[in-house]
């Protein structure tokens, strides 16, 4: 197979991953252990992707592990904690923000 794509001017590679998340909307497949070839064709890269996955949805907005570490830095609510998160974007600024 390999020789036969080397003739019609293919390449192909493996691709070595752990795990690989497509979102699609509000949704996220996650395929662990996947096994993807990388396969160049022409100048075009063409990804194979195979493996068992499952199906989650994605989280919108901060972490609860942020507000909590928001909270106990600043001691504040939890919807003061998730405002200055969404406001902020990271967990450094909103701690400033809430103080």
């Amino acid at each position: 197979m390999q020789q036969m794509m080397k003739q019609m001017g293919m390449d192909m590679d493996e691709i070595d991953a752990d795990k690989v998340e497509i979102h699609i909307g509000n949704q996220k497949m996650v395929f662990e252990n996947p096994e993807i070839s990388k396969i160049n064709a022409q100048g075009q890269e063409i990804f194979n992707l195979q493996g068992k996955y499952s199906k989650q949805k994605l989280q919108t907005g901060p972490s609860d592990e942020d507000i909590k570490l928001v909270q106990e830095k600043t001691d504040c609510t939890e919807e003061e904690a998730k405002e200055a998160l969404e406001n902020a974007g990271d967990v450094a600024e909103a701690v400033m923000q809430v103080q």
